[in-house]
Formats: C-alpha cells, sequence, structure tokens
C-alpha cells in the first residue's frame, strides 16, 4: 500500500517518510500531488514503531471483566484520537488499510487488534496508575481542591518529575528579534514604550501564569489576538506595544501538550496513554478565559503548574522562559506567558480605536 508524508502527522514518523524521498505525482490514499511517498511492498521502517505502539494493547476478549467499558476502542480509533498520528482528513478505512499494511505479519498473528475493540490494561491497574499517574489521584478536580483550599504551595496531588518529563518533551525555542504584541486599554493618546511592559511588581494582580506580586509579560502572537485578550469593549482606545526579544529562549509549548508523539526517545508508551487526558486538561485550563464573575482563586491551579515549569533549572540556570498556550477567546491565537520581562523589548506603540464588536451567543 501507497500512503504519504501527508498522511501521517506525526512529528517523528513524518521525518521518515520524507527522508526516503520517494515522490510521485500524487498520492492514492489522500490525493496530495507531488507527494513523498511510503510504499509497505518496498519500505519496512515504520512497522518496528507501530509494532512496539501495539505491544500495549489487550484485546477485548482477553481483558479483565472489570475493564471500563469506555477505555475499549478499536485500533483506529486509538490511532486517531488518542495519538493523534494520521491525518484528521483520512476516514478510518485509510486508516485501517494503512496500519493493516504496516504491520501485516501482526495482523496474521492477531487479527482481533485490529478487527475488534482494545484496551490498555494498565488504566484499570490502580498500582500501577498510582507510580505512572501525573495526578496521583488520577483527578485533576482533586488537584484543584487541594490547592484551593488546602495547601497551595506543595502538593502530593501532582506528581512533578513526570511533568517535568513531558515539558521536555514540548520545548519550543524562539530565536532573537522575534516579535509579540501587548495591548493595554488607553486614552486616545495611547501610552508611551517605557509604560507598556510588564506593571511593577507592587502593582501585579494574579494572572494565569502569575500570583500577585510576581511580575510576568503576557504577550501575544498577533494583533487581533492581542485586542481580544484584553477584552475590549466597543469605542475603547487600545495602545499595542510591539516587543522584540533580545535573546534566544526556550518556552514549554503547553499547547502541544496533548499532542507529544508516543514515538518520540524517551516516552513510555503506557504511562503517555494513561496521562494523556491529564495533560489535555492541563492546556485546557491554561488558556480557559475567566469570566468576570469567577474568583481570582481559579487561577492557582495554573499558577502551580507554571510557577513549577519556572523552578526548573538546567545548570543552575533556569531552562525555560515562559509558557505558550492557546487563546480561547481568539481561537486562531496563541499567547505567551514570559516569566523574565526583561527579556523583551517593546519598540513601537501604536493606538487602535475599537469601532465594533461582534457577539456569538448559544441559548441555554
Amino acid at each position: 500500500m501507497k500512503f504519504c508524508s501527508h498522511c501521517i502527522v506525526d512529528g517523528e514518523l513524518q521525518p521518515i517518510i520524507e527522508g526516503l524521498g520517494q515522490v510521485e505525482s500524487f498520492c492514492p490514499t489522500c490525493g496530495k500531488r507531488k507527494a513523498l511517498i511510503y510504499d509497505t511492498d518496498v519500505h519496512s521502517e515504520l512497522t518496528e514503531y507501530f509494532e512496539q505502539l501495539l505491544e500495549i494493547y489487550t484485546p477485548e476478549s482477553m481483558l479483565p471483566a472489570d475493564f471500563p467499558d469506555e477505555e475499549k476502542n478499536l485500533l483506529v480509533t486509538e490511532l486517531t484520537d488518542r495519538w493523534h498520528i494520521f491525518n484528521n482528513k483520512l476516514n478510518s478505512t485509510d486508516v485501517y488499510r494503512i496500519i493493516r499494511a504496516l504491520c501485516a505479519e501482526k495482523y496474521t498473528s492477531m487479527p482481533s487488534l485490529f478487527d475488534a475493540r482494545i484496551g490498555i490494561a494498565e488504566l484499570n491497574d490502580k498500582e500501577y496508575l498510582k507510580d505512572h499517574s501525573l495526578l496521583r489521584s488520577n483527578s485533576w478536580d482533586d488537584f484543584v481542591k487541594f490547592v484551593k483550599n488546602h495547601n497551595r504551595f506543595h502538593s502530593n496531588h501532582i506528581e512533578l518529575t513526570i511533568l517535568n518529563r513531558y515539558c521536555s518533551f514540548i520545548r519550543k525555542v524562539y530565536k532573537k528579534g522575534s516579535i509579540f504584541f501587548r495591548g493595554r486599554i488607553s486614552s486616545e493618546d495611547g501610552f508611551p514604550v517605557e509604560e507598556m511592559g510588564a506593571p511593577p511588581s507592587d502593582k501585579v494582580t494574579a494572572g494565569r501564569a502569575n500570583s500577585a506580586g510576581i511580575s510576568c509579560l503576557y504577550l501575544a502572537n498577533d494583533l487581533d489576538t492581542t485586542i481580544h485578550e484584553i477584552r475590549a469593549g466597543i469605542f475603547d482606545y487600545v495602545s499595542v506595544g510591539r516587543f522584540e526579544l533580545t535573546q534566544d529562549i526556550v518556552v514549554v509549548d503547553l499547547k502541544a501538550i496533548d499532542h507529544i508523539s508516543p514515538f518520540i526517545d524517551g516516552c513510555d508508551f503506557v504511562e503517555h496513554a494513561i496521562n494523556k487526558e491529564h495533560l489535555k486538561r492541563i492546556n485546557l485550563e491554561i488558556g480557559r478565559a475567566l469570566r468576570r464573575s469567577d474568583s481570582v482563586l481559579d487561577y492557582i491551579p495554573t499558577q502551580y503548574i507554571a510557577d513549577f515549569i519556572k523552578s526548573i533549572l538546567h545548570e543552575g540556570e533556569p531552562e525555560y522562559a515562559g509558557i505558550e498556550y492557546n487563546s480561547t477567546i481568539n481561537l486562531t491565537g496563541q499567547n505567551l506567558a514570559i516569566f523574565y520581562p526583561d527579556l523583551f523589548v517593546c519598540t513601537d506603540v501604536e493606538v487602535y480605536h475599537i469601532k465594533e464588536l461582534e457577539y456569538e451567543k448559544e441559548r441555554l
């Protein structure tokens, strides 16, 4: 069977297909033109990766009677929904044909892995979960309740060594000269460049990545996201500062935390599987917009995560300069929370007048 590097979206597998350099006029699976083709009749480079991943699964007929029904899925569903290996434009038949062609010998010896529902036995193993779950109680809500109402700074509900390891999988480098933006509601005269940075410590209020009194520079990747994030109203004037990075930095890209490749070096398939939902929840909570009626206490769980990331050292120096996360107010935008505001300098300010707003509503 033939498919291409466009059919596979996994960041570890795509370069393998591209490295083979077999170009054809179009891909017979997805239809992409001038595609880099992987032919299962010729190549075998991907087979070992998938066979190792399949080893963590058990056919439904061999799972314990008390194994949760909601954790049983077809292999095609696991590969697309849990692991995000294939382009979501492929249908389930395409994915089934690819995985069966890649693992033809495995299919011959155990067709039930491909054709019946399967599960990961450790998902129902309390001892394994206790030792390998990012959230020791296996519940984000338990963690939130503890840090909000019992102990704000030290929690046994989260396994920080595991969080540290997953952060290392989603490192993102920004080069000196990278440009981001910060907005402030202002008068039509705007703010000067020296007043566009993070506020001084005695005026810092709590945010999703910082506690009150601890400076953090919140930036956005484009103008629209900047204006959305400060929730500018109709007829407001907004000063938007252009911020330039003064040196190379590394951030933790939290928006990628639930799309980490299972094939990345150092990643344990089973541990990764049991933590997928926890990682996804962290990404959602970091980007979640608070309503006016919400309490600043709702920021505490994400502040805890951000403070831990800030505390990670490499050779005595901070490993990460900040975190990156999705904007939930402007769905195409991205935000940066920079732990060390002096890493950026504001080079220019422009003032915008908000002429019109669009509201999207949903009847409850």
